[in-house]
């Protein structure tokens, strides 16, 4: 009888592994959906739709977007981590619902860190820090005196709360001491739009989606959060540069499938996601928004088992700036 159970456990592995890798060879069998958080216009829009329009030819299948915007963009991801785990419903990540809300959010959150697969990164993104072209704010220097001079009056918007550009000017006000009013959006394009319309004194947004208005001369440009100067605004000072040396943050975007699918389905995913983080189309059409490729691999892409060790440290890293900044949701 021993042998006999011995044997049993014996085949579980092969009899579990064969209906896995019976759905990977299956996979796709349907449309599939990546959905993103937030409104369309912004970065995660842009850099979603690239990467379902890449990963639909790749695949030679039809692969969707899906804007599901709310709740700093846990209504996706809820969305997503709540889907059928099959593949077909994946989620494009932000830094936000990948890492930040989970310390913003707290007993509030509705899906939890282990609710989301890692499957891969696609690309990092510096924030910029932009005035309005009615104000005689041109440096974070003016920032700070206008903002002593009249606390608290001073509106800064964001894509929302909990996303990279609202804690990254916490971070900020922490560092200077001032006092600015946050005012939240859904997205960055409802926020882009209102600072075109100089209804919001000061902005903080992903350089792709905010480009296009300071190229064209809408909004003013004051500071870039990379440690060096970006090609795409190469006369742009860092914050850095501007009193505060080692500032730095970066925003990011990935990939992520509920918790539940199959490794094989995962690993398919990623081959085709990371195959398209080096493509040197993609990579121009990044660099031309101002982001940076993933970097987690030797030839610098990305892979699940190194995006979910990033996404453990950046969980614990924004946790720390979160509560040292008091972010939270009233």
């Amino acid at each position: 009888m021993r042998i006999a159970r011995r044997g049993v456990l014996a085949a579980l592995p092969a009899a579990l592994a064969a209906p896995r890798l019976a759905a990977a060879q299956g996979f796709p069998s349907r449309p599939i959906r990546i959905v993103i958080p937030f409104t369309p216009a912004g970065t995660t829009d842009l850099v979603g739709r690239l990467t379902a329009e890449m990963l639909g030819r790749r695949l030679n299948h039809q692969v969707v977007v899906d804007n599901r915007p709310g709740a700093s963009g846990n209504v996706g991801a809820e969305f997503v981590a709540r889907s059928e785990p099959d593949g077909h419903t994946l989620l494009l990540t932000t830094i936000g619902t990948g890492a930040i809300n989970f310390a913003v959010f707290r007993e509030r959150m509705p899906y939890r860190p282990e609710d989301l697969a890692a499957v891969g990164l696609m690309t990092r993104v510096p924030n910029v820090l932009m005035a309005a072209n009615n104000t005689t704010i041109r440096s974070l220097a003016d920032l700070v005196r206008e903002a002593r001079a009249r606390p608290g009056r001073i509106n800064y918007g964001t894509a929302g709360i909990a996303t990279s550009p609202h804690v990254v000017v916490e971070q900020l006000r922490l560092a200077t001491g001032i006092d600015i009013t946050h005012v939240p959006f859904r997205g960055s394009g409802p926020m882009l739009t209102e600072m075109v319309a100089e209804r919001i004194e000061v902005g903080m947004d992903n350089i792709p989606s905010a480009l296009p208005f300071i190229r064209d001369g809408k909004i003013r440009a004051i500071g870039v959060t990379s440690a060096q100067r970006n090609a795409s605004l190469p006369d742009v000072p860092t914050v850095a540069e501007q009193g505060l040396p080692g500032f730095e943050a970066t925003a990011w975007f990935g990939v992520l499938a509920p918790a539940a699918t199959p490794a094989g389905i995962v690993q398919r995913l990623a081959g085709e996601l990371n195959a398209i983080a080096l493509d040197p189309a993609f990579r121009q059409r990044m660099a031309a928004l101002g982001a940076d490729p993933p970097g987690l691999t030797p030839d610098g892409g990305s892979s699940p088992e190194g995006f979910a060790t990033f996404l453990r440290a950046e969980i614990a890293r924004w946790a720390d700036v979160v509560q040292r900044a008091n972010v939270r949701v009233e």
